[in-house]
């Protein structure tokens, strides 16, 4: 009798690229009863493979996010060309989710686990008027900023540091959203009293760049706020955003940023920039790690 065995094929590990808009999705990680990126991939793997794996990613945007290139990965037992399988995932999932690749890699290829860094965009409008087409994309912001004071305080978050205060907490007392209706900006809101916080074990990041740019296009300028580490806790680009913008708008001092660090405490730090407006731009990985198994 034949070994049974060796008519299983042994599973293949897969990392795909994605681009989604993430306007319209709760995050990428499952939940009940809501459209999800990770949940609408596995249903599209189920129909082309008849195999249902949980794809993990390099990180978990939040609802509204989008991403010009996150990575995941999965095992797969079917025997499908690479090609094949970006063909058919594009074919079934919907236009604001696209497989920009597929490949398969060694087994020990994990696309959170292995990622050594990501970088992520912040846009803001600084136009007149935002266009219909840019408004999912950008917080539309017409307050007076100080190009300068952003530059000036992003520079202080690069380097390894504690990023608790910049974290979200759940419930969130100590933070506001930061909205941009095309008002004068409101006055400064008075910080709350703070208490320092308890060591919290996993705070700890390091970045390696933090820097804003402006852009100009047909549409109208942009600010864009880039920056690249070795990790983000939740929320920490869009709350990093909204304490910049306090700087920016002269509603905070810079020299009370490394005191906001120190605090370690989210009532420190200033407002949580809207969704819309993040993206995850780029993950990284350590030389060889996500070679293709063929290499």
């Amino acid at each position: 009798m034949a070994d049974l065995d060796q008519s299983v094929p042994e599973p293949q590990t897969w990392r795909v690229t994605l681009a989604y808009d993430g306007t319209d999705f709760s995050g990428w990680q499952v939940q009940p009863g809501e459209l999800t990126i990770q949940g609408e991939l596995q249903a599209a793997l189920g129909k082309i493979t008849g195999e249902s794996p949980l794809p993990q990613s390099s990180g978990r945007t939040d609802a509204g996010v989008h991403a010009l290139a996150q990575v995941a990965s999965f095992a797969l037992q079917a025997p499908i060309p690479e090609e094949n399988l970006q063909r058919a995932l594009n074919r079934i999932l919907p236009s604001s989710i696209r497989v920009l690749e597929t490949r398969t890699v060694r087994s020990s290829f994990h696309a959170r686990h292995s990622a050594v860094a990501k970088t992520y965009e912040y846009r803001i409008f600084r136009g007149k008027v935002c266009p219909p087409f840019l408004s999912r994309y950008v917080l539309d912001c017409r307050w007076l900023m100080d190009f300068e004071a952003l530059q000036q305080s992003a520079k202080f978050f690069v380097g390894e540091h504690d990023f608790l205060s910049f974290a979200a907490t759940d419930p969130d007392l100590g933070s506001r959203a930061l909205e941009s209706d095309g008002d004068p900006a409101p006055g400064p809101i008075p910080r709350l009293r703070f208490q320092v916080e308890r060591p919290a074990p996993g705070t700890v990041r390091t970045i390696f760049s933090s820097t804003w740019e402006e852009r100009q296009s047909a549409a109208g300028d942009l600010l864009v706020y880039r920056v690249r580490g070795n990790g983000f806790l939740h929320h920490m680009v869009r709350n990093l955003v909204g304490t910049m913008l306090d700087a920016g708008r002269g509603h905070l001092e810079l020299s009370e940023i490394p005191a906001i660090l120190a605090a370690r405490s989210r009532s420190a730090a200033g407002p949580t920039a809207p969704a819309r407006g993040l993206f995850l731009h780029s993950v990284e990985y350590a030389a060889g790690e996500d070679l293709p198994i063929k290499d």
